[in-house]
């Protein structure tokens, strides 16, 4: 994974967005990771849980952010591999929801 300062992003967008296109880029302010950007075809490659959560955990801050999407990250690794969504069942939900 790719990581760029908060700086070097705002003063190479262009090669922030290309870099994105190819793989996941970290953003960081003073040395910590705060941002990750990703293509749409990562977004719309995610599992919908995952989306489903971000958009749930998007108000949350601090450590009550994190421990929200650790154990959304730990219940997506105990999910059965049955009856899981198609991409196709997902893309569908995405559009459906907005």
């Amino acid at each position: 994974m790719i990581t760029m300062s908060s700086l070097e992003a705002q003063n190479q967008f262009g090669a922030l967005i290309d870099s994105s296109l190819r793989e996941p880029v970290v953003i960081t302010r003073r040395g910590r990771p705060v941002s990750v950007v990703i293509s749409c075809e990562d977004l719309q490659s995610l599992p919908f849980s995952v989306v489903k959560s971000i958009s749930e955990i998007k108000p949350l801050r601090g450590s009550a952010a994190a421990s929200a999407m650790a154990q959304t990250l730990a219940d997506l690794k105990t999910e059965p591999e049955a009856g899981k969504l198609t991409e196709d069942d997902v893309t569908r939900m995405v559009h459906e929801s907005r």
